[in-house]
């Protein structure tokens, strides 16, 4: 069974996983969509399947766009610095 289909936001709007926005009302329209992401039981699978699946939009997995570009920085500036200390 694919874990979507334990996924509490199916039960939900999906305009409210995807805000207009990172300012103002959209910042409330992120929390509220979050709070539904700390109630589910697949919230790893699905952040796990945005990232690898290149979701640039919307809440997945309890995080918003700009924390999964982060999370994703982090990650590339952790594999360089793996790389050059592996080199020296």
């Amino acid at each position: 069974m694919d874990w979507r289909h334990n996924a509490v936001c199916r039960e939900e709007d999906p305009e409210l996983f995807f805000p207009i926005g990172n300012t103002g009302p959209a910042l409330l329209q992120i929390e509220e969509a979050k709070a539904v992401c700390r109630r589910c039981p697949v919230i790893e699978q699905c952040l796990q399947w945005a990232l690898e699946s290149g979701q640039a939009e919307g809440v997945w997995g309890g995080l918003s766009e700009d924390e999964r570009r982060a999370m994703k920085r982090r990650a590339a500036r952790r594999r360089l610095q793996t790389g050059r200390a592996a080199s020296a």
